[in-house]
């Protein structure tokens, strides 16, 4: 099975809502209450969300297919940092990194983190930054197998709960 990644253009923005809804459920069931799942998925990944993102000249999104018809599996974003931690001059942050289950192991977890480093170092950026809920270790072992390291910690808000989160960093 062939998979593609593409930067995302504005009519990406349905796909990009479809996969970040079905990746969030899937990665967090069982940890986040269903109520807030369903909650952040209408507002943090509706469509007309992601229509502002891909409005925003400093964002990258990319969105990774199969076919028939380019059903989306996965997609990664790379933005200006939102974290709480001291921050140097041309960090960026690895906002979202998502696959379906399915496309674990598959080598495109890997391919969607050098698709956001290469966007960052086009962006000028030496350090690239990301949160990751704190009891994921499989996700943070991916990340430290790409060079991320931490650098602090953060309280994530879904819904009605918070979460806590690492700061990881990695130099490009």
């Amino acid at each position: 099975m062939e998979i593609s990644i593409v930067r995302c253009a504005p009519a990406d923005a349905a796909r990009l809502s479809a996969v970040a809804r079905a990746t969030f459920l899937e990665t967090y069931s069982g940890i986040v209450a269903g109520g807030d799942i369903l909650l952040f998925g209408e507002t943090t990944h509706a469509p007309h969300a992601y229509e502002q993102l891909l409005a925003d000249v400093g964002v990258d999104l990319f969105l990774a297919t199969v076919e028939p018809g380019r059903a989306p599996v996965g997609y990664a974003m790379v933005c200006k940092p939102d974290l709480p931690v001291p921050l140097e001059e041309g960090d960026l942050e690895l906002k979202r990194i998502y696959c379906l289950h399915r496309f674990h192991g598959v080598g495109l977890g890997p391919r969607l983190m050098a698709a956001a480093m290469e966007a960052a170092r086009a962006r000028g950026a030496k350090r690239l930054l990301l949160g990751a809920y704190g009891e994921n270790h499989r996700a943070i072992a991916f990340y430290g197998k790409h060079g991320f390291r931490q650098v602090g910690t953060r309280v994530f808000h879904v819904g009605e709960n918070f979460y806590d989160d690492v700061v990881l960093a990695a130099y490009l």
